[in-house]
């Protein structure tokens, strides 16, 4: 007799809202006329990341393992799931906006047609807009959804194909600089392939160690039986794969040119959301499976953790560009989360309640940083090479505070998101006698400072060109996305209580 696996369909509502919205938009694409396609899959969007973060905020309290033990709803998770969704929805406004660029659009009319030729010149300025970037973007947040609540690492595989499977795509559809965009999305793919071939081969030898792929399973044979090579080897192999879609130093290298080349909305999706996921995939992973054996992750994770920190920090002064300078930004922070990973402790929770704030925190900064970007503008589409913002402040003077004020954010300033958030993993670090590690964290803090106000000084007392990019006007969703980001970082900067209160009580992973 084969009997039906256990399945809570409440617990599983927010995966539901989000790849039906997707699955829906997939017909749209295929049914609907198209001057109704852009409005209607705006919308389906919106109701999928929407109805997904109503749901995991009704859903918040529940601790159980559903789907016959392939999905865990607990704190974490759910924690995890609402702050992906919501970026989602800001990410969509981001897809949404048409006021800022000529054509209407930041994506190419049409993706076939080749780079560069007479009929690429002519869709330039085309106002058709490429609606399939809403399912599929909706596709890639259900799969970050699903990537964080995996508690089997045959579901966290299929969850890691089908949130990078459309961002490949959507990385190579840029209105504007097309050669640039294919190139990054043809980097993305292949170096994805690669990691997902080391997740596969971690995966494929944890199974053979332990007999089994579910991580409660896994923790199991850990504690019964010790960690054998075999196990130990397939550990680093699955942290290998994961590092590289939480693009931590040294397998960063495809982040500063996808960042560039992608579309400055798609990047934003990017840097916000699938660095959520794929950090939450790391605490589950490490945390449930090999918690009571910690002494075979931690030194390989504080290493990691020193080298992205090092690697951001000091790359990014040498970077021209400003979308690059935010990728190196990435790396670091990555570092800094990976420190909040260490701070584990005994089980106290500390480290992950950390973890779990400074995500928020870093997603909402950088979405509004790379929202501010599209607004600085040349003939060719953004400016953004760092010469081309000198002298902003006298432009705009309202679109030069926000960015410092995003900027002191990433650097960790009072007041801001980005200090609490610091403060909260350096102090798990340090608790659990992970000081030098701290120690390397404020160094390279305060050098990652530099190139941010680096980029300060330039706006604010230099002279701007004569010939110098213009600042566009945005439209409703884009003036959404600054005003939602730059309040959510100020409110976590000044009164952060009830947010670290709400991750605290969320510290916790079922498994």
């Amino acid at each position: 007799m084969i009997e039906a696996p256990d399945l809570s369909l409440s617990a599983l509502s927010p995966f539901l809202f989000v790849f039906g919205a997707a699955l829906v938009g997939v017909l749209v694409e295929s049914f609907a006329p198209r001057h109704v396609r852009q409005p209607t899959q705006v919308a389906l969007a919106l109701v999928g990341t929407v109805g997904g973060f109503a749901c995991t905020l009704l859903l918040a309290g529940r601790g159980e393992v559903t789907a016959a033990g392939a999905l865990a709803v607990d704190g974490a998770g759910l924690f995890l799931q609402a702050t992906i969704a919501g970026l989602g929805a800001l990410s969509v406004l981001l897809f949404a906006e048409r006021a800022l660029d000529p054509a209407r659009s930041a994506f190419v009319a049409s993706a076939a047609v080749p780079a560069g030729s007479p009929r690429d010149r002519e869709l330039l300025t085309d106002e058709r807009v490429q609606t399939e970037v809403y399912p599929l973007a909706t596709f890639a947040v259900g799969g970050m959804m699903l990537f964080v609540a995996a508690n089997d690492l045959l579901v966290m595989f299929i969850a890691l194909e089908v949130l990078s499977l459309p961002l490949y795509l959507i990385c190579g559809l840029s209105r504007r600089r097309r050669l640039l965009s294919q190139e990054a999305a043809v980097k993305y793919f292949l170096l994805g392939a690669f990691a997902s071939a080391f997740f596969l081969y971690g995966l494929a030898l944890v199974y053979g160690a332990t007999g089994t792929v579910r991580l409660a399973g896994i923790r199991e044979s850990v504690t019964t039986d010790g960690t054998g090579t075999l196990l130990v080897l397939g550990l680093g192999l699955l942290v290998v794969g994961l590092m590289f879609k939480a693009s931590v130093a040294p397998f960063h290298t495809w982040t500063p040119d996808v960042y560039q080349g992608a579309p400055t909305p798609v990047t934003a999706f990017m840097a916000a959301c699938t660095k959520v996921a794929a950090f939450g995939a790391v605490l589950r992973l490490l945390y449930v499976a090999f918690g009571t054996a910690d002494w075979t992750w931690r030194p390989l994770v504080y290493g990691i953790a020193i080298v992205s920190m090092v690697v951001g920090a000091v790359l990014g002064l040498t970077q021209t560009d400003v979308k690059r300078m935010l990728a190196y930004s990435s790396i670091a922070h990555a570092g800094f989360l990976l420190t909040g990973v260490i701070g584990l402790g005994a089980g106290t929770g500390s480290g992950l309640a950390a973890t779990l704030f400074y995500l928020l925190a870093y997603g909402l900064t950088t979405l509004g940083a790379f929202a501010v970007v599209t607004l600085v503008r040349d003939g060719d589409g953004e400016a953004t090479q760092l010469s081309q913002w000198a002298g902003l402040a006298r432009r705009s003077p309202l679109t030069a505070a926000i960015m410092t004020f995003l900027l002191l954010a990433l650097a960790g300033i009072p007041l801001t998101s980005g200090f609490t958030g610091k403060f909260a993993v350096f102090r798990a670090a340090i608790e659990v006698g992970a000081w030098p590690l701290a120690v390397v964290a404020l160094v390279t803090s305060a050098v990652a400072g530099f190139f941010y106000l680096r980029l300060v000084v330039l706006m604010y007392f230099s002279d701007p060109a004569e010939d110098g990019p213009s600042v566009g006007v945005p439209g409703l969703p884009t003036t959404v996305v600054l005003a939602v980001t730059v309040a959510a970082t100020l409110v976590l900067g000044v009164v952060p209580g009830s947010v670290l209160d709400l991750a605290d009580g969320a510290a916790r992973l079922v498994g």
